[in-house]
């Protein structure tokens, strides 16, 4: 569309617009937008600073200069703001589209090689935050959408009062896929400090969250609302035993895209995220939970209510949210930042920071993945950050207090997942050009093919490029290791509501569903039993097969919880096999917690080729 059209679009629309009630944002005017202020004296589209330098494209800036380049971003902006709807037919078309161009690729694709997708379903949930059960169950959870149109926002994000709302839902993967495998678990009713006294379910979109050693889930921060993405206080906790949620005491600062990870003393760290101030105001507060003092929580039957966080004596001062937590082998939390020269090493013994070299690539990445790589039946000890840079298919390798740069994936891409599977390899799914960008401009479902292109990485460090997924899934997308082996793919709500073939039935989101090769590869081994009571470290315990000839390797591989690419709990450790007695095995434990964080993991058998059983879940416990 040229210049003057778009800005003819632009000048009917705002007319329509006066008409109404409507004010599009509440943000400062820019000089730009004032032509479109006050038309009938009624209604204001204003558009701020920092939504023109976030829309501004290279390639316009290049080939344009900066001012037209500016022009054109306000343009796209003022033209999605006074959109007010998105045809019913484009979404079904689209979905078609993308259904079709997925069989047709993938036909290509050797499921023994390359693993295929099989299983696309509705939700009820979008999935931008998620998080592996130890029942074997899926806790999916978001927020309640203020707009069904992909070309604008859809998270309230800058909304205060009730409208500003969390939600969550279980899925149960044993019985299937239909509406009945779901079940809505709202979170608690709270009244959030926003001056409205408006209670609605808690706004814990947008948090940090990472395991409890008794298998519960710590969800931390939240959105306020208002103010670019306010931070919230929230910290509370979902009891996958009973399915309910329990309140804590406020955290000390607001936290919106803040990162939590759990240590090897079982406690949860919390860091960064966006204030209570809004945007532009990240906490270098480091708090814990429980505060020291208070025990960790390892049994199942209790859990924590009212429960109080402490604060740490050194703090956490990252520019950027959501960074990449890891606790090592050595104990201590590494902490990866967005911006290379923000690295750091945190010790939980004595509450101390220290700074780690610069990551070599230089510069600011963005959402991107990053996984603590698997080291044998020692705890991981180096780390692989991926993804964050559409301009960089390197990745780049922590270890040994120093930073090398490893193999390259075919492209670079944002907003991806990489998984470590149970067989030691590497799969990463979902990615884009950018935030809501899928290579077309922002808010613009339309995506460039290649981000839905799977990549796997073998033994050797070599990546191949796979199968394609479904929908295009980049910002708040997000995949699961089911005990069963498969991949669960959801997230992007933006995707979702531009696919759905009827926006009004109420299930808006999806669900897809990757095997991975080993599941194409012949048959499994067997796990018929494994200790239900909790195991202690270094120490043996007995499991039962069907196929102890075929089961030569085991592994521990935790569950998964993540949000915006960032993955705290992922590991993955071989274990010793110290006797063998008909159709038992007898196992050994991971050396210490420093190896593997307590908590509950998944077991899985393996045979010579990688192919594993079925999971079954034990719990590491130092007081077992």
């Amino acid at each position: 569309m040229s210049r003057s059209r778009l800005r003819a679009v632009l000048a009917a629309s705002a007319a329509t617009l006066a008409l109404s009630t409507t004010t599009v944002l509440t943000t400062p005017v820019s000089a730009s937008s004032a032509a479109l202020d006050g038309l009938a004296g009624t209604s204001a589209l204003r558009i701020t600073d920092e939504q023109v330098k976030a829309e501004v494209r290279p390639a316009e800036v290049a080939a344009l200069g900066r001012p037209a380049a500016e022009a054109e971003a306000r343009d796209r902006i003022g033209l999605r703001a006074v959109q007010t709807g998105y045809p019913q037919t484009t979404r079904t078309l689209r979905l078609k589209a993308l259904t079709d161009s997925q069989a047709k690729t993938n036909a290509a694709f050797d499921p023994a090689q390359f693993g295929r997708f099989t299983d696309y379903f509705s939700s009820p949930e979008y999935g931008d935050h998620i998080a592996l059960l130890p029942t074997g169950k899926v806790l999916i959870f978001s927020f309640e959408a203020v707009e069904d149109n992909p070309q604008k926002e859809p998270a309230p994000t800058d909304v205060i009062g009730k409208q500003n709302a969390g939600r969550a839902y279980l899925w149960d993967p044993a019985k299937g896929t239909g509406l009945d495998s779901f079940t809505a678990v709202p979170p608690p009713v709270v009244n959030m400090p926003d001056g409205l006294d408006e209670p609605r379910p808690a706004p814990f979109f947008c948090a940090g969250h990472s395991y409890l050693p008794n298998g519960m889930v710590g969800v931390f921060g939240g959105n306020l609302g208002g103010n670019g993405g306010t931070g919230a206080k929230l910290a509370l906790v979902f009891d996958p035993w009973t399915e309910t949620w329990h309140q804590e005491q406020d955290m000390a600062v607001g936290r919106w895209y803040p990162t939590a990870v759990t240590g090897a003393d079982g406690r949860q760290l919390i860091m960064s995220g966006q204030s209570e101030l809004g945007w532009g105001t990240p906490t270098p507060v480091i708090e814990r939970f429980p505060a020291k003092g208070t025990g960790v929580f390892f049994d199942k039957s209790k859990a924590p209510d009212g429960v109080a966080l402490d604060q740490w004596k050194a703090d956490a001062p990252y520019r950027m949210d959501y960074p990449h937590l890891f606790s090592l082998n050595d104990g201590k939390v590494y902490g990866f930042g967005r911006d290379a020269d923000q690295q750091f090493v945190f010790d939980p013994a004595n509450e101390t920071r220290a700074s780690l070299p610069d990551r070599p690539d230089g510069g600011m990445r963005n959402y991107g993945s990053a996984v603590a790589l698997p080291n044998g039946t020692s705890g991981p000890d180096s780390v692989l950050v991926l993804g964050g840079n559409r301009n960089d298919p390197n990745t780049y390798r922590f270890s040994g207090g120093q930073w090398t740069k490893d193999t390259p994936r075919a492209f670079g891409r944002t907003q991806d997942d990489t998984l470590v599977l149970p067989n030691g390899n590497l799969f990463t799914v979902n990615g884009a050009y950018d935030i809501r960008d899928y290579g077309n401009g922002p808010y613009n479902p339309n995506a460039d093919p290649k981000y839905r292109q799977t990549e796997l990485r073998d033994a050797g460090g070599r990546w191949t490029l796979g199968p394609v997924q479904r929908l295009p899934r980049g910002y708040h997308s997000n995949a699961v290791i089911l005990p069963d082996g498969r991949i669960m793919i959801t997230g992007d709500e933006l995707q979702q509501i531009a696919n759905n073939p009827d926006i009004k039935s109420g299930l808006n989101g999806t669900i897809e569903i990757y095997e991975p090769p080993y599941l194409h590869q012949g048959d499994r081994p067997s796990l018929r039993t494994a200790p239900t009571d909790p195991l202690n470290y270094n120490a043996t315990f007995r499991v039962n097969t069907n196929t102890p000839t075929q089961a030569t390797r085991a592994v521990l591989v935790a569950p998964i919880t993540s949000t915006h690419s960032v993955d705290t709990s992922q590991r993955r450790l071989e274990l010793r096999i110290t006797g063998r007695a008909g159709s038992q095995l007898v196992l050994q434990t991971p050396a210490s917690a420093k190896d593997a964080p307590p908590g509950f993991y998944m077991l899985f058998l393996l045979n010579d080729a990688g192919v594993p059983s079925e999971a079954k879940w034990v719990q590491l416990n130092p007081n077992a």
